[in-house]
C-alpha cells in the first residue's frame, strides 16, 4: 500500500492560519510623453542617463505639466473596474529620499485619488471570484538602481533616471484574497484587463508592470487583522506567488513559536529562495504628503467621462462569453483564446475568412501554437495572415488536404512566410480521392503484403495499420486515410464480419 506524501510546511500553515492579502499593483502608462515633462515615456534600449532634462531631474526653476493622456487612461482603466470617478483631484507631494528619486519626492496622489472603490472579476480553478478596489491613482515612477548583483547582497549600485517621471498607475486592492494562488490568478486576470485597454504593455520582466503584495495571517476562523507585511517590487506570476508562499510559512512559524510580528517591507531574493527584511513599515505621515504647489487641480467633467466610457473595449469575460455563443466553443478554449486581445482578435479574423470555428480554434492554440512557441514568436509575428490559416484550413476541413500534410506545410510557413493554401496547389499536396485509383493502389498494397492482410483477417488491427501505411507511402501522403482504411476493410472482411 502506497503510503500517503506527508504535507508540506505550507498545507500545515495553510490548515491552521487564514492568509489576508491586497495587491498594490504599478503599470507604467502607454503615453509618448513623461507625466510632467516631454521626455519619451519608452525608455528601453536607451543608454543610461540619456533621457532626462530639468522637469523630471527637479532642477530649480523648471514647472512640472501633468500628461493628459496618462489622466484618460487612468480613468479609463477606473471605468473598466467599475470604480468611482473622482469630480475633483489633486496631485501630491510624497517625500522621501532614495537614489532614484532625483527630486527628493514623488509626485503622486494621496487623499484625492482619480478613481475610488470597483472590483476584479478572476477565476481560480475554475471558480469565478471578486476582489474590492481600494482607488487607482496617478503618479510618476522613480528611476532605476542597477546592482552590482543581487540587491540584498550588492557592494555598489548604479542609478540609471531614464524612467524617472514615466507616468506610474497604482491600482491598490482591498485585503479579500486568501491565498498566494488567488493573488496570481487575480494579477493575472488585472494584467488581461490592462492588455485589452491598452493602457499598458503587460512586460513584467522589464518592470514596466509591478507588484507589491501585503500579507498578514490570522487563525483559521478569526475576523480581526494580523500584523502586516509588505513584499516589494515582485517582477513575476511566479515570484508574487513563491513569494506569499514563502511569507505564509515564515509568519506562521514566528506566530506559532510566540514571536511577535513587526509591521515591515520586505523583498524577494531569488538565490535564498526567501524574502529578505529591508526596512520598516512606513506610514502615511512618514511622507509628509501636500498638494502639489506647481500643478493646478484636477476637474473631470460628466461629458468627458462619459466619452471616455465609450472608449472601453470588449473585455476578457465578455468576449470570451461571446466567443462561447457565438461559435460554441468550450470554456477553456474560449478562455485560452482570449488570454491576449491579439490572439482573440486573430481567432475572429481566421473565422472571418471562412475557417469553421471549431478548426480554427483547435489549430491556432495546438499547431499553431506550438510553431510560434519553438519561434519565440506569438500568432500577432508569426509572419502567417490569418486569411491564409483559414484557406489552409477549409482545405483541412474539406479533406482535400490531409491534417499532416497540413501540420508540415504550416511548419514551413512559420519557417519561410511563404502562403500554405498556394504550397498545396504548387506542389500537388491535394489528397487523393478518386474511389478507382484508391481502390487500385489499395489492391496493390494487398498483393505486395499478403501476410499483413492475412493478419488482419485473423483478428490482428495492427496489420492494417501497415497496410494503410503502405498506401500513404505509395501516394506521397495524398490518399485520404480515412477512404483508404474503409476500402482494406471492405476488400479484407472478416470471418462474422469482425
Amino acid at each position: 500500500m502506497t503510503q500517503a506524501p506527508a504535507p508540506t510546511a505550507l498545507a500545515l500553515a495553510l490548515e491552521r492560519w487564514e492568509p489576508v492579502i491586497g495587491l498594490e499593483v504599478h503599470a507604467q502608462l502607454r503615453t509618448r510623453s513623461k507625466m510632467f515633462c516631454g521626455c519619451r515615456a519608452d525608455y528601453v534600449g536607451l543608454a543610461p542617463n540619456h533621457n532626462t532634462c530639468p522637469t523630471c531631474l527637479g532642477l530649480p526653476g523648471a514647472l512640472p505639466v501633468a500628461n493628459l493622456e496618462a489622466i484618460r487612461q487612468t480613468v479609463l482603466t477606473g471605468l473598466a473596474l467599475q470604480s468611482r470617478i473622482a469630480e475633483h483631484s489633486k496631485f501630491d507631494r510624497k517625500n522621501y529620499f532614495y537614489p532614484d528619486l532625483p527630486k527628493g519626492y514623488q509626485i503622486s496622489q494621496f487623499d484625492l485619488p482619480l478613481c475610488v472603490g470597483g472590483w476584479l472579476e478572476f477565476d481560480v480553478a475554475g471558480a469565478q471570484r471578486a476582489a474590492r478596489i481600494t482607488r487607482v491613482h496617478l503618479e510618476e515612477d522613480a528611476g532605476k538602481l542597477v546592482h552590482a548583483g543581487e540587491i540584498h547582497h550588492a557592494g555598489f549600485s548604479f542609478v540609471d533616471l531614464n524612467r524617472a517621471g514615466v507616468p506610474l498607475m497604482e491600482i491598490v486592492g482591498e485585503p479579500d484574497l486568501r491565498s498566494p494562488t488567488e493573488a496570481r490568478a487575480y494579477l493575472v486576470a488585472l494584467r488581461q484587463l490592462l492588455l485589452y485597454l491598452g493602457v499598458n504593455d503587460g512586460n513584467m520582466e522589464e518592470g514596466s508592470l509591478r507588484c507589491d503584495a501585503n500579507i498578514s495571517l490570522r487563525p483559521r476562523g478569526a475576523d480581526t487583522l494580523g500584523v502586516r507585511t509588505e513584499v516589494k517590487n515582485l517582477n513575476s506570476f511566479r515570484i508574487l506567488q513563491r513569494a506569499l508562499e514563502h511569507e505564509v510559512v515564515r509568519q506562521a512559524a514566528a506566530l506559532e513559536a510566540g514571536r511577535p510580528l513587526a509591521p515591515e517591507t520586505r523583498g524577494w531574493s531569488e538565490a535564498e529562495a526567501a524574502t529578505v527584511s529591508q526596512r520598516s513599515k512606513e506610514e502615511a505621515d512618514d511622507y509628509r504628503y501636500f498638494p502639489d504647489p506647481d500643478l493646478p487641480p484636477i476637474r473631470l467633467g460628466r461629458d468627458e467621462v462619459e466619452a471616455l466610457r465609450a472608449r472601453l473595449p470588449e473585455l476578457p469575460r465578455a468576449r470570451a462569453l461571446r466567443l462561447r455563443q457565438m461559435h460554441g466553443l468550450s470554456d477553456a478554449e474560449a478562455r485560452a483564446l482570449t488570454e491576449r486581445p491579439g490572439e482573440a482578435l486573430y481567432f475572429e479574423q481566421v473565422v472571418a475568412a471562412g475557417a469553421p470555428a471549431a478548426l480554427a480554434a483547435g489549430w491556432q492554440l495546438n499547431e499553431l501554437a506550438g510553431l510560434c512557441q519553438r519561434a519565440h514568436r506569438t500568432v500577432e509575428t508569426s509572419g502567417l495572415a490569418p486569411d491564409q490559416l483559414a484557406r489552409l484550413l477549409v482545405l483541412v476541413g474539406a479533406r482535400t488536404v490531409s491534417g499532416a500534410t497540413a501540420k508540415a506545410l504550416l511548419a514551413e510557413a512559420i519557417e519561410t512566410g511563404q502562403d500554405p493554401a498556394r504550397l498545396v496547389d504548387e506542389r500537388g499536396l491535394r489528397q487523393l480521392s478518386d474511389e478507382e485509383q484508391l481502390t487500385d493502389q489499395v489492391d496493390r498494397a494487398i498483393a505486395a503484403a499478403p501476410r499483413a492482410a492475412q493478419d488482419f483477417q485473423a483478428g490482428n488491427d495492427r496489420a492494417l495499420s501497415a497496410l494503410v501505411g503502405a498506401v500513404m507511402a505509395a501516394t506521397g501522403g495524398r490518399a485520404d486515410a480515412r477512404r483508404v482504411d474503409a476500402l482494406l476493410r471492405r476488400r479484407l472482411p472478416r470471418e462474422g464480419g469482425g
